[in-house]
């Protein structure tokens, strides 16, 4: 979402220093803009969104400290790294 958000702001940048009516074109995005950012659905919106992220961030990192917690402790990899891998085809 972060990069989307930096892609449609760089976007809209270049998009008003690039024409020749950028002040008011500018004007109204920030005006539309404006608008977005008050609309109680966006905003509601924003806020699941944001607790759904918190929510993933909690179990990747769970995730990735119970991998760190068991490293080591995998012996059938160990046994297969010789053997190459055969597609059926």
């Amino acid at each position: 979402m972060k990069h989307r958000m930096t892609f449609i702001a760089g976007a809209t940048i270049g998009y008003v220093l690039g024409t020749k009516a950028g002040q008011e074109r500018y004007e109204q995005l920030k005006r539309f803009t404006r608008q977005l950012q008050e609309n109680p659905n966006v905003q509601e919106a924003t806020g699941v969104l944001r607790a759904k992220g918190e929510e993933f961030a909690g179990a990747a990192k769970s995730k990735a400290g119970n991998m760190r917690n068991s490293k080591g402790q995998v012996p059938e990899q160990a046994e297969h790294q010789d053997q190459p891998t055969v597609h059926p085809g």
